[in-house]
């Protein structure tokens, strides 16, 4: 064996490899890496592909109502459904209720790429969370979901 051939032993933890925040920003960025590899062969990315997931509920949505279950502001969704609507995923039309409100629905090629692009991404995240047993990947997701929306009880659906 020439040197640079032996197993190197594992570097041990820096001592900022033990503080969530650290731990919380390094994981988010690569399983982001990951997403965005998985969705670029749909022509979406994360925030396109939410846009679609929404969307996709059961009650018509306007812009606005969508941007307030997103949590983005009214600008940053107007240049979502812009870009959405380019490549033919979804459409505006006004609501017969206000004609000030644009509803948005996905198209029948927007539900496909959906349907394509949430399989990708799941198989992404199968992938990502693939070091943990799966009762340990089902309590971290399980976990996360609480910090973020105080809400302990399970989701109510998935796609």
């Amino acid at each position: 064996m020439r040197g640079t051939d032996r197993p190197q032993p594992p570097t041990p933890p820096t001592p900022l490899e033990s503080r969530l925040g650290y731990l919380l920003k390094h994981a988010q960025a690569a399983f982001a890496r990951a997403s965005a590899e998985a969705l670029a062969p749909h022509g979406v990315d994360g925030h396109e592909l939410a846009v679609l997931v929404v969307l996709a509920g059961d009650e018509p949505l306007s812009q606005v109502e969508a941007a307030a279950r997103l949590g983005v502001d009214r600008t940053t969704m107007v240049a979502l459904i812009d870009g959405l609507e380019d490549h033919g995923l979804v459409r505006r039309r006004r609501s017969p209720q206000d004609r000030r409100k644009n509803i948005v629905e996905l198209t029948e090629a927007g539900r496909k790429c959906l349907h394509a692009a949430e399989e990708a991404r799941r198989a992404a995240e199968r992938s990502f969370l693939a070091a943990l047993d799966e009762e340990t990947a089902a309590t971290l997701v399980h976990a996360l979901r609480i910090l973020v929306t105080g809400d302990a009880s399970p989701p109510a659906h998935t796609l």
